[in-house]
């Protein structure tokens, strides 16, 4: 029961984060990094996805790529991870903890997505499919 409410309250959390980022104001582009090119909109950005199968990553893992260049990690073990993602030249890096992690997207749907991260130790696959939402406890 204290793991499934855990569970529910940092999915609630996910959602809302998601649910309030918007698409960042017109600015001056020619001065500002943005995570992705203008004309490129990533499927995978503001949702939240469910790691289902991976070679160095816990099942049940929840990712969310936020519009605003936000990578958002967590897990029904662990607190919420910040980190960073840019999208740039159809080329995917994700930074958590200051380490820049090149990552390539296999394939991408509306119902998965598979990563190929590049870390120190080695490559490890990532499958995720749009987390499930649990509904929250009375």
């Amino acid at each position: 029961m204290k793991h499934s409410l855990r569970r529910a309250c940092c999915l609630a959390v996910l959602l809302l984060v998601v649910g309030c980022s918007k698409e960042p104001e017109p600015v001056d582009q020619a001065n500002t990094p943005t995570p992705y090119p203008a004309n490129v909109k990533p499927g995978f950005i503001n949702k939240v996805w469910e790691v289902s199968l991976s070679t160095g990553v816990a099942p049940g893992t929840l990712y969310a790529f936020l519009s605003d260049g936000t990578l958002v990690v967590t897990s029904p073990n662990s607190k919420a991870a910040f980190g960073a993602w840019t999208y740039q030249n159809g080329k995917l890096t994700m930074i958590e903890e200051a380490q820049e992690y090149k990552t390539d997207i296999l394939s991408l749907s509306h119902d998965e997505l598979r990563l190929r991260s590049h870390n120190p130790g080695g490559s490890i696959e990532i499958v995720l499919v749009p987390a499930r939402v649990a509904p929250l406890p009375p």
